[in-house]
């Protein structure tokens, strides 16, 4: 596994540093794009960079977090060669990773506890993308 790449905007920046703290512990590297700090800012100023490093291959996968995630997953999501799964909980994160071979995760800040963080976390970085009738899918994304 590469090195994980992490960005969150002010709402997500609590969970973002407890999953510094998971990944921490189970001895993976990361990099951090920002946010620093639980100081009002944008989204877009942080998924861009994360994106445009998983897309250069710089980082893989990437975990993103905001309030709600949609803001962030959003703005992941038009870069060409991302594609950012909204989880929150393992299964999804199971399915995300096996079905859309999905290369961030992304977290809901506000609406997932650290219990749930660490399964869908778990989840996500465990399951490969299974191919077969889904590779075919993940090849019509792009425009």
């Amino acid at each position: 596994m590469k090195i994980i790449g992490l960005c969150s905007d002010h709402a997500g920046f609590e969970l973002k540093e407890d999953v510094k703290k998971l990944l921490d512990s189970k001895g993976l590297a990361y990099k951090d794009f920002g946010t620093n700090t639980s100081d009002s800012c944008d989204y877009p100023d942080f998924a861009h960079p994360l994106a445009s490093a998983v897309e250069a291959g710089e980082v893989y996968p990437g975990i993103a977090v905001c309030g709600t995630g949609n803001g962030i997953a959003i703005t992941l999501n038009k870069h060409q060669e991302i594609r950012a799964a909204l989880c929150w909980n393992a299964e999804i994160a199971q399915l995300s990773r096996a079905h859309n071979d999905a290369n961030i995760l992304v977290l809901p800040g506000r609406f997932i506890n650290k219990e749930e963080t660490t399964k869908t976390i778990d989840a996500f970085l465990e399951t490969p993308f299974e191919g077969g009738r889904h590779k075919k899918r993940i090849e019509k994304i792009p425009l």
